[in-house]
Protein backbone atom coordinates (compact mmCIF):
# COMPACT_ATOMS: atom_id res chain seq x y z
CA UNK A 1 0.00 0.00 0.00
CA UNK A 2 1.01 3.29 -0.63
CA UNK A 3 0.90 6.14 2.37
CA UNK A 4 0.57 9.48 -0.36
CA UNK A 5 2.61 12.38 0.24
CA UNK A 6 0.25 14.83 -1.67
CA UNK A 7 -3.61 15.45 -1.63
CA UNK A 8 -5.77 14.61 -2.64
CA UNK A 9 -5.68 11.76 0.27
CA UNK A 10 -2.37 12.95 1.74
CA UNK A 11 -1.08 10.79 4.75
CA UNK A 12 -3.65 7.81 4.03
CA UNK A 13 -2.72 4.32 3.02
CA UNK A 14 -4.51 3.89 -0.27
CA UNK A 15 -3.96 1.37 -2.91
CA UNK A 16 -0.89 1.86 -5.59
CA UNK A 17 -3.32 3.87 -8.61
CA UNK A 18 -2.87 6.94 -10.89
CA UNK A 19 -4.63 8.03 -14.34
CA UNK A 20 -4.54 6.63 -17.59
CA UNK A 21 -2.81 8.25 -20.28
CA UNK A 22 -4.05 9.53 -23.83
CA UNK A 23 -5.06 6.73 -25.81
CA UNK A 24 -3.71 4.26 -22.96
CA UNK A 25 -6.27 1.08 -22.36
CA UNK A 26 -7.05 0.94 -18.69
CA UNK A 27 -5.26 -2.56 -18.39
CA UNK A 28 -1.97 -1.01 -19.59
CA UNK A 29 -2.62 2.27 -17.18
CA UNK A 30 -2.89 -0.19 -14.46
CA UNK A 31 0.40 -2.22 -15.48
CA UNK A 32 2.18 1.07 -15.50
CA UNK A 33 1.38 3.06 -12.24
CA UNK A 34 1.92 0.01 -10.59
CA UNK A 35 5.50 -0.04 -12.36
CA UNK A 36 5.99 3.90 -11.82
CA UNK A 37 4.75 4.06 -7.97
CA UNK A 38 6.34 0.38 -6.66
CA UNK A 39 9.45 -0.63 -9.52
CA UNK A 40 7.53 -3.99 -10.02
CA UNK A 41 6.73 -4.98 -13.27
CA UNK A 42 3.36 -7.04 -12.74
CA UNK A 43 1.86 -9.52 -15.68
CA UNK A 44 -0.74 -11.73 -13.97
CA UNK A 45 -3.52 -9.33 -13.02
CA UNK A 46 -7.49 -9.43 -12.76
CA UNK A 47 -9.41 -6.54 -14.03
CA UNK A 48 -12.13 -6.74 -10.98
CA UNK A 49 -14.73 -3.87 -11.78
CA UNK A 50 -15.20 -0.16 -11.69
CA UNK A 51 -16.22 2.50 -8.92
CA UNK A 52 -17.98 6.16 -9.98
CA UNK A 53 -19.15 9.11 -8.27
CA UNK A 54 -20.34 12.27 -9.23
CA UNK A 55 -18.41 15.28 -9.48
CA UNK A 56 -19.42 18.54 -10.07
CA UNK A 57 -22.96 18.28 -10.37
CA UNK A 58 -23.55 15.92 -13.20
CA UNK A 59 -19.79 15.37 -14.36
CA UNK A 60 -18.96 11.89 -13.17
CA UNK A 61 -15.41 10.29 -12.17
CA UNK A 62 -14.61 7.49 -11.05
CA UNK A 63 -11.59 4.59 -10.87
CA UNK A 64 -10.99 0.62 -12.29
CA UNK A 65 -10.38 -1.56 -9.82
CA UNK A 66 -7.47 -4.30 -10.36
CA UNK A 67 -5.40 -7.25 -7.93
CA UNK A 68 -2.06 -8.10 -8.76
CA UNK A 69 -0.55 -11.27 -8.06
CA UNK A 70 3.44 -10.41 -7.57
CA UNK A 71 6.10 -12.67 -6.25
CA UNK A 72 6.01 -13.93 -2.40
CA UNK A 73 9.46 -13.02 -2.09
CA UNK A 74 8.10 -9.43 -2.88
CA UNK A 75 6.40 -9.39 0.40
CA UNK A 76 9.62 -9.22 2.53
CA UNK A 77 11.19 -5.60 1.13
CA UNK A 78 11.37 -2.82 3.63
CA UNK A 79 9.72 -0.08 3.46
CA UNK A 80 10.35 2.49 0.93
CA UNK A 81 10.40 6.24 0.34
CA UNK A 82 9.00 7.21 -2.72
CA UNK A 83 8.14 10.41 -5.05
CA UNK A 84 4.28 8.83 -4.34
CA UNK A 85 4.19 8.52 -0.61
CA UNK A 86 5.85 5.94 1.59
CA UNK A 87 5.64 2.26 0.13
CA UNK A 88 4.94 -0.96 2.54
CA UNK A 89 3.05 -4.05 2.32
CA UNK A 90 0.46 -4.72 4.54
CA UNK A 91 -1.25 -7.66 6.00
CA UNK A 92 -5.48 -7.72 5.03
CA UNK A 93 -5.85 -8.46 8.13
CA UNK A 94 -4.32 -4.88 9.08
CA UNK A 95 -6.12 -3.47 6.07
CA UNK A 96 -9.51 -4.24 7.27
CA UNK A 97 -9.15 -3.56 10.84
CA UNK A 98 -12.49 -1.86 12.06
CA UNK A 99 -9.84 0.08 14.43
CA UNK A 100 -7.50 1.16 11.46
CA UNK A 101 -8.59 4.95 10.86
CA UNK A 102 -5.33 5.28 8.15
CA UNK A 103 -6.66 3.75 5.40
CA UNK A 104 -8.22 5.53 2.88
CA UNK A 105 -12.46 5.09 3.20
CA UNK A 106 -13.42 3.40 0.22
CA UNK A 107 -10.90 0.62 0.75
CA UNK A 108 -12.36 -1.10 3.53
CA UNK A 109 -15.74 -1.24 1.53
CA UNK A 110 -14.93 -2.65 -1.33
CA UNK A 111 -11.72 -4.63 -0.94
CA UNK A 112 -14.05 -7.95 0.85
CA UNK A 113 -16.11 -7.88 -2.34
CA UNK A 114 -12.95 -8.03 -4.32
CA UNK A 115 -10.88 -10.57 -2.32
CA UNK A 116 -14.01 -12.75 -1.48
CA UNK A 117 -16.14 -13.17 -5.44
CA UNK A 118 -14.83 -13.50 -8.93
CA UNK A 119 -15.87 -11.31 -11.45
CA UNK A 120 -16.37 -8.17 -12.23
CA UNK A 121 -17.85 -5.10 -10.17
CA UNK A 122 -19.25 -1.92 -10.37
CA UNK A 123 -19.87 0.24 -7.38
CA UNK A 124 -21.49 3.42 -6.73
CA UNK A 125 -19.53 5.75 -4.20
CA UNK A 126 -22.00 8.64 -2.59
CA UNK A 127 -22.07 10.19 0.70
CA UNK A 128 -18.87 8.00 2.42
CA UNK A 129 -20.18 4.95 1.08
CA UNK A 130 -19.24 2.50 -1.60
CA UNK A 131 -22.74 0.24 -2.89
CA UNK A 132 -22.51 -2.56 -5.13
CA UNK A 133 -24.70 -2.29 -7.66
CA UNK A 134 -25.78 -5.69 -8.18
Amino acid sequence: MLNREKPPIMGVWNGVGGKNEVGENADDGAKREVLEETGIKVSKYYSKGIITWDKNGEEKDGLYLYLFEVDKNLGNQPIQITREGILDWKQIDWILNPSNLGIAEMVAQYLPVLLEKEGDYLFKYKDGIVNLIE
